[in-house]
C-alpha cells in the first residue's frame, strides 16, 4: 500500500541530469553493460538501471528490492513504447533537442570550461553528453504523456475520498511542520541614468559587432544570459509565444542577420539578432546584460515597501489588495500572494522553505507580518515581506483538515490501477524480452509469459 502512497506517479520516472552521475568508472568484478530488457523497439540497458538507481538513492529513496525497482523501469518503458506510436502525441523531438542544448549550456556555464564538466559527470565527449540529456527528456516527455493519456479521465468522489480514508488511515503519512504564507515581492527600479548606461554598454557591443566582431563572440564575452551565452547566443526552433513578448516582438520584426536596438524586458536588455525564421519558428542570437539594482535602488525599494507594509499593520490596506496592486510576482500577486507548494496547496512545510523566508518567519505567530528584506528571486534581487497565514503543527492526515491531500492519494491511486490494467491489456501485443540475469525476480506482471511479436 505504501506505493500507493506516494504523491509522485509511480509508473513514470521524472529523471535529471543535475546531480546524477552517469557512466562510472567501472570497478573489478562490475558487470559490463548490456541488453537487460527489450520492449517493443525500446531497450534498457544494464547501464540503465545502474544511473536511475543511483539517482534514485541520491533522492533518499530505497532501492533495496532491486526486482521491485527493474519492474518499474519496464512499466515507464512500455508506456515510453506506446506513446512513440500514439497519433495524438505530438512528436517533439526538435523542441526536446533544442532544450537539451540549453540544459548542456546552462551546466556549463556552472564550470570553469567544458572538460571540468564532462569529468565531473563521467562523459567523454559533449557529444556523449548532449545525447544522455537528450534521451532522458525525451523519456520523460513520452512517459507522462502516456500516463496522462491513460488516465485523463480518472476521477474520485467523496465517498470514495472517504473510503480511501477509512481504509487506509493508519498508513497515511505523518506531516510535518507548515506554514501558510503569502508574499508581497517588489523588483527595485532603476534610475533613468542606471539604464542610460546598460543600454549604452549595449550599443557599443552592437557598433562592434557592426565594426566586424561576430555576434557569436561577443555574447559569449558579455552575455548575462547562462542558457545561450556559452552557445553565442543562440536559440533555435523558437515558437510564437515562447519567449517574453519584447523578445519575440523586436525579433520578428528584423530582416535576417539584422540587429534590434537594445530591448527592455523583465530580464534586462537584449541586443537581439534574427538568423532565419520560417514559418511559425525562428532562430536568434541575443546578448543580455541583466538589469542589477544598485544599493541605492535598493534602499528606495525597501522605503517604498514598508510605506505600504505600514498602511496594511494600520488597516488601511489588506495584505490581499497589497499583493494584487503592488506585487511584481506574478505568480502570486492574482492569488492574494499566497505561496503554494510542490503539491498545489497552500501548506508548505517549515524544512522546505528557502532559507532566508525561514530565518524572517522564524519566531512569528499566524497573522504576523515580517520586516521588509532583500532577498532573491529567478536570479533577481527583490525586496519582500511575508505574513503567516497560518501554522500547523506536525500530525497524521486526517480527512477533517486535509481532505484535499487525502482526495490526491485516493486519485493517484485509483490512475495507478487504470495504468495496471491497461498494462495487462497491453501485454499480449507488445514483445516483451528479459535478461535471464533476473529470471529469480518474482514480478507483480508476469512478463515473460508474453510471447508477442511487435
Amino acid at each position: 500500500m505504501n506505493k500507493h502512497l506516494k504523491f509522485a506517479l509511480l509508473t513514470t520516472f521524472i529523471f535529471t541530469l543535475f546531480g546524477l552521475k552517469m557512466n562510472a568508472q567501472l570497478k573489478s568484478g562490475d558487470l559490463v553493460d548490456g541488453i537487460a530488457v527489450v520492449v517493443g523497439d525500446e531497450i534498457i540497458l544494464e547501464s540503465d538501471i545502474e544511473e536511475q538507481a543511483n539517482y534514485a538513492q541520491q533522492q533518499g529513496a530505497s532501492v533495496a528490492d532491486r526486482c521491485e525497482f527493474v519492474e518499474s523501469i519496464i512499466n515507464n518503458k512500455l508506456l515510453i513504447y506506446e506513446a512513440k506510436r500514439d497519433t495524438l502525441i505530438e512528436n517533439r523531438s526538435a523542441a526536446i533537442k533544442e532544450n537539451a542544448t540549453q540544459k548542456y549550456n546552462q551546466i556549463l556555464s556552472q564550470f570553469p570550461d567544458e572538460k571540468t564538466m564532462l569529468s565531473s559527470y563521467k562523459f567523454r565527449t559533449s557529444y556523449e553528453m548532449r545525447n544522455a540529456i537528450e534521451k532522458i527528456d525525451t523519456d520523460n516527455y513520452y512517459g507522462q504523456m502516456k500516463y496522462g493519456r491513460i488516465t485523463e479521465k480518472a476521477d474520485v468522489t467523496p465517498n470514495e475520498v472517504t473510503d480511501f480514508f477509512n481504509i487506509y488511515r493508519y498508513q497515511l503519512p505523518e506531516v510535518k511542520d507548515e506554514v501558510s504564507l503569502s508574499q508581497i515581492t517588489m523588483y527595485p527600479k532603476l534610475t533613468d541614468a542606471h539604464k542610460a548606461e546598460i543600454i549604452a554598454r549595449l550599443n557599443k557591443i552592437k557598433q562592434d559587432i557592426l565594426a566586424g566582431e561576430s555576434f557569436e563572440s561577443q555574447a559569449r564575452i558579455y552575455s548575462e544570459d547562462p542558457g545561450s551565452a556559452a552557445n553565442g547566443g543562440l536559440y533555435t526552433n523558437i515558437g510564437r509565444g515562447k519567449m517574453v513578448k519584447p523578445f519575440e516582438a523586436a525579433a520578428l520584426n528584423l530582416q535576417e542577420g539584422e540587429l534590434s536596438e537594445p530591448v527592455e524586458s523583465e530580464f534586462g536588455y537584449h541586443l537581439i539578432q534574427l538568423v532565419k525564421k520560417s514559418g511559425k519558428m525562428y532562430d536568434a542570437r541575443h546578448i543580455l546584460l541583466k538589469a542589477e539594482p544598485n544599493a541605492d535602488e535598493i534602499a528606495t525599494a525597501r522605503k517604498e515597501l514598508d510605506s505600504i507594509r505600514t498602511l496594511i499593520m494600520d488597516g488601511k490596506l489588506t495584505f490581499k489588495e497589497a499583493a494584487f496592486r503592488f506585487s511584481d510576482d506574478k505568480q502570486t500577486k492574482f492569488n492574494a500572494g499566497i505561496l503554494t507548494a510542490e503539491d498545489g496547496t497552500d501548506r508548505i512545510e517549515k524544512l522546505d522553505l528557502p532559507p532566508t523566508i525561514s530565518y524572517q518567519i522564524a519566531g512569528l505567530n499566524k497573522g504576523d507580518i515580517t520586516d521588509v528584506f532583500q532577498d532573491t528571486t529567478r536570479d533577481r534581487k527583490v525586496v519582500s515581506i511575508v505574513k503567516v497565514d497560518d501554522v500547523i503543527a506536525a500530525h497524521r492526515l486526517d480527512i477533517t483538515t486535509d481532505y484535499d491531500r487525502i482526495k490526491q492519494l485516493a486519485l493517484n491511486k485509483k490512475k495507478n490501477e487504470m495504468v495496471e490494467q491497461w498494462v495487462k491489456e497491453k501485454l499480449p501485443n507488445v514483445f516483451i524480452s528479459i535478461n535471464d540475469r533476473y529470471k529469480t525476480c518474482t514480478f507483480k506482471t508476469d512478463w515473460r509469459k508474453t510471447t508477442a511479436t511487435n
